[in-house]
């Protein structure tokens, strides 16, 4: 039986990393396409061009238009030509459509995410939305980035919300990989879960329960502590590799499906993915209560989407639940990647036990 593991060259986090930016970037050769959104750029740009230009590195400079579609990832792909890398500055999807662009333009690439809102800086995948921000497929490429600079001073200057998200994504990445393990099914590396995929996933819930709600309160203030640096390293380290090479199930089936409903277009993929995590928890009989409860409180107090109301769909009915998850079963998703069977009925009820799960523990911890 095949197993795999998908990691990226090198991963470097720490304060001011963002300034020795050019060092790499000159390992990759002399000219680079610097891709990234108009915030980014005004809050980075200073930083990142002045370290690419003492590092004699020529740069292409491109502003990204905020949607992850082909279209806009050719378009970043045809201005790379002749460029000798591509540096992708940003959220996840600025982060995303960089990576498709240095596939696409067959060059290597430097992710620098600068929110913590998801686990993709480190992945060799490219989550597709179309012009609605309704996500549309993926695809999985030949390698992970060359190179993943974190710079942690840079991301406990963005919204807290960001933070929080990135917490709620990473918190799935066990519970996900241990239902992959447990069915065998294989992962995005094109096999089935390793020991070190494994090892790295629950690393990473242990971080987030330990650490989590400290990290939260120091992001508050902007403040860069070891609570917050092991957090961000748990939500793009850990949770990258314990996603790509552990596998996925019911908590991102609902963080990538629930965008076809309208009213959840206001949230973060991560807060959606929280609620997909509180579904799971309801849907998978081999956890125990304990087990449960813990992380369903967890997630109350650091904030995130335990309830349907939470993610904007309070007053959905049973009806359309059902509905919309008999889009969410279809052959091939990841809520199949269990060692038992889910029906569409299964999945909504899970959904609907979630939502009371939510409830009852918000009245319990007074939120």
């Amino acid at each position: 039986m095949k197993k795999a593991i998908l990691l990226p060259r090198k991963y470097i986090i720490g304060r001011g990393i963002i300034n020795e930016i050019g060092s790499y970037a000159a390992m990759l050769g002399k000219k680079a396409v610097v891709m990234w959104g108009k915030r980014t750029k005004e809050s980075s740009g200073e930083a990142v061009l002045q370290s690419l230009k003492a590092a004699g590195v020529e740069v292409v400079d491109v502003i990204f238009n905020g949607e992850c579609t082909k279209a806009e990832v050719t378009r970043i792909a045809g201005l790379a030509k002749g460029s000798d890398m591509v540096i992708g500055l940003g959220g996840g999807k600025a982060i995303d459509a960089a990576k498709g662009a240095a596939i696409f333009a067959k060059l290597p690439h430097i992710i620098v995410p600068t929110i913590a809102s998801n686990d993709s800086p480190t992945s060799a995948c490219t989550v597709w939305y179309d012009e609605h921000g309704v996500c549309v497929g993926f695809d999985l490429w030949p390698s992970n980035p060359d190179y993943i600079l974190v710079d942690t001073e840079i991301i406990v200057k963005a919204p807290i919300r960001y933070f929080i998200a990135g917490i709620g994504d990473a918190m799935a990445t066990w519970f996900e990989a241990e239902a992959s393990y447990q069915s065998r099914a294989v992962t995005c590396s094109g096999g089935i879960p390793t020991l070190t995929a494994m090892a790295m996933a629950k690393l990473c819930y242990e971080i987030l329960t330990e650490y989590g709600l400290q990290a939260i309160e120091d992001v508050k203030v902007h403040a860069v502590t070891p609570a917050v640096e092991k957090v961000i390293e748990a939500s793009t380290l850990l949770s990258g590799i314990g996603w790509e090479s552990g596998g996925l199930a019911t908590a991102h089936t609902l963080g990538n499906g629930l965008p076809v409903l309208a009213e959840t277009h206001p949230y973060m993929h991560g807060e959606k993915v929280s609620f997909g995590l509180m579904t799971q928890l309801c849907l998978d009989d081999s956890l125990s209560i304990e087990l449960v409860e813990k992380t369903a409180i967890f997630l109350v107090k650091a904030g995130l989407p335990v309830t349907l109301g939470d993610i904007g769909l309070g007053s959905i009915t049973r009806e359309k639940i059902l509905e919309f998850a008999v889009g969410q079963t279809g052959a091939g998703a990841f809520v199949h990647n269990h060692n038992f069977k889910v029906s569409a009925g299964d999945l909504a009820d899970a959904m609907i036990a979630a939502d009371a799960l939510g409830k009852k523990i918000k009245a319990q911890v007074g939120k």
